[in-house]
C-alpha cells in the first residue's frame, strides 16, 4: 500500500484496474482540499482527464501541479457554483477546450456548526446554496451541455443525515434535499443513459476538521468513540465508492445514496457500542496527511 503521510511520495494505490477511466473528462467541484482533492487524484491515477473547481485559484493550482507532477492529467476553473451565470460559462467553456465531459464529483460544500435557533437566515440560505443549490446548477448545466448528449454519470456528495443532523440543520437540510433531488434526476435522466447517484460520509480524517474553533476540537478527537468500526473514515474510502458508483461496475446502479459511516448512524440503547481496538482504513491516497486536530 502507498504511503500516506502527505509527502507525495509513490503514486496513487487505487483499488480499481489501471487505465479504467482513460479518454474520458470527468468534473470534480471542490477540488482544492480534502475528499475533493483526493477524488480527483485517485480519478487522475485511473486515467482520467480531470476538470478540477472550486473558489480558490490557489489551492486548484496546487492540486493541479500535485496531479501533474504524479503524471495525470487535468484542467481547472476557479468560480463560485451558486453564481449561474459563472456555472454556464465555465462549463462552456471547458466543453469547448476538452471535448464532453462525462463524469461530474458534485463534490463541493461547506457548513458552519450552530444550533438551529442562533442560524440567520442568511447563513441558513448560503449553506444551502453551497451544499444544494450550486450542486444542482452544476449537474443540470452539464446535463444540458454534455451528458444529454453523451451520456454519463453524476456522483453528488449529501452526508450522514439519516437522524438529523443537530448542530448542523442547515446542512442536513442542504444535504437531505441533494439525496432527494438524486432520485429525482436518476429518473428523469435515465432516458439519456445517465446515472446519478450519491454518496453519504459520516465523519472523515479530512483536512476540513482545521477549520472547526477550538470549542469544536475536543468533540472531534472523541468521534471515534461513537462510530462502532472505532475509527473515521480515511478520504480514500469515500474516494473509492464514488470511483465505484462512476465506472461501468455501477452500470444498473442509479438513484441510491449510498452510506459510508462505520454504521454510526444505526443502533439503539437495548446494544451496546462495544469497545474494541479499531478495524484498519484503507489508504490508497499516497498524499494523504493526518488533520492536526487528530495528532
Amino acid at each position: 500500500m502507498s504511503q500516506a503521510d502527505g509527502t507525495g511520495a509513490g503514486r496513487y494505490d487505487s483499488v480499481f484496474r489501471p487505465g479504467l477511466f482513460k479518454g474520458q473528462r470527468i468534473w470534480v467541484t471542490g477540488a482544492g482540499s480534502g475528499i475533493g482533492r483526493c477524488t480527483a487524484h485517485e480519478l487522475a491515477a485511473l486515467g482520467a482527464t480531470v476538470i478540477l473547481s472550486g473558489r480558490s485559484a490557489d489551492k486548484l493550482e496546487r492540486v493541479a501541479a500535485e496531479i501533474r507532477e504524479d503524471g495525470g492529467q487535468c484542467d481547472w476553473r476557479a468560480f463560485d457554483i451558486r453564481e449561474e451565470e459563472a456555472v454556464k460559462a465555465n462549463i462552456a467553456a471547458v466543453l469547448a477546450q476538452h471535448g464532453p465531459v462525462t463524469g461530474l464529483v458534485n463534490n463541493a460544500g461547506g457548513q458552519f456548526p450552530a444550533p438551529l435557533m442562533a442560524i440567520s437566515k442568511r447563513g441558513f440560505e448560503a449553506v444551502v446554496g453551497n451544499n444544494l443549490t450550486g450542486g444542482f446548477l452544476m449537474m443540470r448545466e452539464l446535463f444540458n451541455q454534455s451528458l444529454q448528449q453523451h451520456g454519463g454519470a453524476v456522483v453528488n456528495m449529501t452526508a450522514d443525515f439519516r437522524n438529523g443532523m443537530p448542530g448542523m440543520a442547515h446542512s442536513g437540510a442542504a444535504r437531505a434535499g441533494m439525496s432527494n433531488l438524486t432520485m429525482s434526476a436518476a429518473f428523469e435522466w435515465a432516458h439519456a443513459g445517465v446515472r446519478v447517484n450519491a454518496v453519504a460520509p459520516g465523519w472523515v480524517a479530512s483536512s476540513g476538521m482545521d477549520s472547526y474553533g477550538p470549542a469544536i476540537q475536543p468533540l472531534i478527537r472523541q468521534l471515534k468513540n461513537h462510530v462502532p468500526l472505532r475509527r473515521l473514515a480515511s478520504e480514500a474510502e469515500i474516494s473509492a465508492a464514488i470511483v465505484f458508483l462512476l465506472s461501468p461496475a455501477a452500470a444498473f446502479i442509479t438513484g441510491v445514496t449510498l452510506q459510508i459511516d462505520g454504521a454510526a448512524s444505526l443502533g439503539n440503547p437495548m446494544f451496546p457500542n462495544l469497545d474494541h481496538a479499531g478495524t484498519t482504513p484503507f489508504n490508497g491516497f499516497h498524499r494523504a496527511a493526518t488533520p492536526e486536530v487528530l495528532k
